[in-house]
């Protein structure tokens, strides 16, 4: 099957509609939700937990050169990386970077 200039502008407009008329949707509906609401702190939640999940399966179940880790050094770099972070006043970056550096410490041992 061979496609034509015609075919991609075609799939390009359906895209673009696609992707507009959601975005519509949510200019329409978003201002009668509440951002305080039960649906938003529900979803808060929810993302909360599909990341501790990423996270655990990372530790638990590593891929790639994590692999070559023990458990206990995986382990310890997401409690050192933990703890960082909520000495840090809850500082996302200064987490990782704490978390980085104990597993590339734990790697190079």
């Amino acid at each position: 099957m061979s496609w034509s200039a015609s075919d991609a502008y075609l799939a390009a407009l359906v895209g673009a509609l696609a992707t507009y008329l959601w975005r519509a949707v949510g200019v329409a509906v978003g201002s009668r939700l509440d951002p305080l609401g039960g649906l938003f702190a529900w979803l808060g939640c929810v993302a909360h937990a599909v990341l501790a999940a990423l996270i655990l399966r990372l530790i638990v179940f590593p891929a790639g050169s994590l692999a070559d880790l023990p458990s206990a050094a995986r382990i310890g770099a997401a409690l050192l990386a933990g703890a960082a972070y909520l000495l840090a006043r809850r500082n996302v970056a200064l987490g990782c970077v704490v978390g980085s550096a104990a597993s590339a410490s734990a790697a190079a041992a």
